[in-house]
């Protein structure tokens, strides 16, 4: 570990973080580069006619208000909207902007309780609270927003697909973001057959809503992730430590430190931290490693951290043989937000 004499350097392996349940339940809202997050602020690409169209069924969806109706023959009835089911699930790949719709639905619904959180939070949420007080908890909500669905184990599924129903009968409305159609949830990761009932029940309650489209962080760069030699690296994280507090770690460090830390406080780890630093990275074979800083970084682009690197370019993180397997899209997600962090001002 790099000894450091500056107040502004801090250390993310020395932090220990502790959330209860009800700071994690209190932390239940869109992340702050969302807190904007509107169905006018969609940026709907014209290439891609499907995200104008989602974002038409979502506002009904929020806002509860019908289509226009549509003009028929002179003895024909207009066909019927068909009517929106408790949640809406919306599919599609990384950085078509799922997300910021997720976060307009959030502001848009008028709601007296309304949460907002990731499939790991809410998880997280059921592990420290147990079951049966986090629904006493959730029951009687207007709206859950869950970003990022995920069934990576038998144990979520079985959690999710019942805590999901309970509410769903007690009148809560679901809105959700995946890479994957929830009727393919764990494929390619367990044996999905075994709790092929769970998931078809699970999916009966949601609207799949597809969208279509590239990358935008992509589209506003060029080339790979930044990296910097250990020069370069030092001279960033002293000039951002004369402005802000900047993290200056071993990348190996960090991530035998991840393993010690429960997910859903990675985003303590990140606290009061505006410069992230990560010293010699290497490529990770291993796959719980990889999993484990997969959720490292979403929390850092929920914060939109810029990322300080030297080492391995992290674009380039993971392996050719995890890029093949059934966690591709988490992977390809992380690789697309981390080239975008290295490319912030960190200024």
């Amino acid at each position: 570990m790099t000894q450091q004499s500056d107040p502004r350097i801090v250390h993310l392996v020395d932090r220990d973080p502790r959330v209860t349940g009800a700071e994690m339940l209190a932390g239940l809202v869109p992340p702050p580069q969302f807190d904007g997050a509107t169905f006018d602020t969609y940026r709907a690409d014209p290439a891609y006619p499907s995200q104008e169209d989602a974002k038409a069924t979502l506002m009904r969806f929020a806002t509860g208000a019908s289509a226009a109706p549509r003009r028929g023959g002179l003895f024909r009835r207009a066909p019927k909207e068909p009517e929106l089911k408790p949640g809406v699930y919306l599919d599609g790949g990384f950085g078509v902007g799922k997300t910021h719709l997720l976060a307009a639905i959030y502001h848009a619904m008028t709601a007296r309780r309304k949460y907002f959180g990731s499939f790991i939070e809410y998880t997280a949420l059921v592990g420290a609270l147990g079951y049966k007080n986090t629904v006493e908890l959730l029951r009687g909500a207007d709206l859950l927003c869950i970003d990022e669905f995920e069934l990576d184990d038998p144990g979520d599924t079985m959690v999710m697909t019942r805590l999901l129903g309970e509410l769903v009968s007690s009148g809560t409305r679901l809105a959700a973001t995946s890479n994957t159609p929830p009727n393919a949830l764990g494929e390619g990761r367990f044996a999905a057959q075994d709790f092929l009932r769970e998931i078809h029940a699970m999916s009966d309650s949601f609207q799949t809503i597809r969208i279509d489209g590239v990358d935008f962080r992509q589209r506003a760069l060029d080339g790979h992730a930044k990296v910097l030699d250990d020069a370069e690296y030092s001279a960033s994280i002293a000039e951002a430590a004369s402005r802000a507090v900047a993290s200056d770690d071993a990348f190996d460090e960090v991530i035998g430190h991840l393993a010690r830390v429960h997910p859903s406080r990675y985003i303590r780890l990140l606290e009061g931290v505006d410069v992230l630093g990560l010293r010699d990275v290497r490529q990770l074979t291993d796959q719980s490693e990889a999993l484990r800083f997969v959720a490292f970084v979403d929390r850092a682009y929920d914060a939109q951290l810029p990322v300080l690197a030297t080492g391995h370019p992290l674009d380039d993180v993971f392996s050719a043989e995890m890029l093949g397997g059934g966690y591709r899209k988490k992977y390809l997600r992380a690789v697309s937000r981390l080239n975008a962090l290295t490319h912030a001002d960190a200024s």
